[in-house]
């Protein structure tokens, strides 16, 4: 008899980290069409034959996708693996679907089964072609173990610096420039980073109807809930997702290079960024009460988040 055999802790953190990966990947590819009132209207009439049928196609375009790409490191070597990593793609898109259309108030308690079943499936198809398209959405080296490449980078540039300093032994080996602070260029970059990739996401979102209608669906104990959707996925996305070189990426000098420092710094550039988007579509206006400008920078916010998120792990 075979005998059954419990997975690693290193294959349970291998695990973790192609879903985080995947779930990344499925925000950065699908936030855009979950502020989109007609899919949710589609979804919501949709019968249930119709249904099927997106989630036939979902998953044969996912397929594909993980044949040629995926979320995982390494590329799926048999079709039985890509089959099963299509399925798991789907139920990553279905979970991160589920749980947006909860916080943004269009699944609740009196939501009928049928529309919230309808919502969750045409939402979560960008959603899982996302986690499909995960390892290649800018990752720093398509094709290959970007982790592995960051490491022997990190081990080529580290024996660079000791023999330069072996080298250079009881001199001044700086070239620096007078006047100049290295701390500088990195966090400059990752501003810019994030307030371009905030604008990128947001932008097309920003002069539409539905971020008043969310607005006025929405309560308090919400908006704190969406404040820290926001902090986890842009924390993942940039620190847990492998995406590019995080290691080389927390090496850098700045106040935008440790990971819980950046994380606030960036969410507060992107509400920036969501409120002067606001501001200039005249969706807000400075006789608007405050509260309005909560809401609506808030619920901008996220998605400005990810494309901060996004925007910083491009460069």
């Amino acid at each position: 008899m075979r005998r059954l055999t419990l997975p690693s802790r290193r294959e349970w953190q291998s695990e973790l980290a192609d879903v985080v990966r995947g779930l990344a990947g499925g925000f950065l590819f699908g936030i855009p069409l979950m502020y989109t009132m007609e899919v949710w209207w589609i979804g919501s009439y949709a019968d249930g034959g119709s249904l099927l049928r997106v989630l036939a196609a979902t998953y044969v375009i996912v397929f594909f996708l993980n044949r040629t790409d995926g979320f995982r490191r390494q590329y799926p070597d048999q079709t039985r693996q890509a089959l099963m990593d299509s399925a798991e793609a789907l139920a990553i898109g279905t979970v991160c679907v589920t749980w947006m259309l909860i916080l943004l108030q269009e699944i609740t308690w009196d939501t009928s089964v049928n529309e919230a079943i309808g919502k969750i499936v045409f939402e979560s198809v960008p959603f899982a072609i996302g986690v499909g398209l995960a390892r290649s959405i800018l990752q720093g080296n398509p094709g290959g173990n970007s982790e592995d490449d960051s490491q022997g980078n990190e081990q080529d540039t580290n024996q660079g610096n000791s023999q330069g300093n072996s080298q250079g032994n009881g001199q001044d080996t700086s070239q620096e420039k007078p006047g100049r602070s290295p701390k500088f260029n990195p966090t400059l970059a990752d501003i810019g980073a994030t307030l371009i990739g905030s604008i990128f996401i947001a932008f097309s979102i920003a002069p539409t109807e539905e971020i008043p209608m969310l607005a006025a669906a929405t309560s308090p104990p919400w908006l704190l809930v969406v404040i820290a959707t926001s902090l986890v996925l842009s924390y993942c996305i940039v620190f847990a997702a492998g995406f590019t070189a995080q290691k080389r990426r927390l090496q850098q000098q700045g106040a935008f290079q440790k990971p819980i420092t950046e994380t606030i710094l960036s969410y507060l550039l992107a509400l920036l960024t969501a409120a002067v988007m606001l501001y200039f579509f005249q969706r807000l206006d400075f006789s608007d009460p405050w509260n309005s400008w909560l809401e609506q920078t808030l619920l901008l916010g996220l998605p400005a988040t990810i494309g901060g998120a996004a925007g910083r792990i491009a460069i």
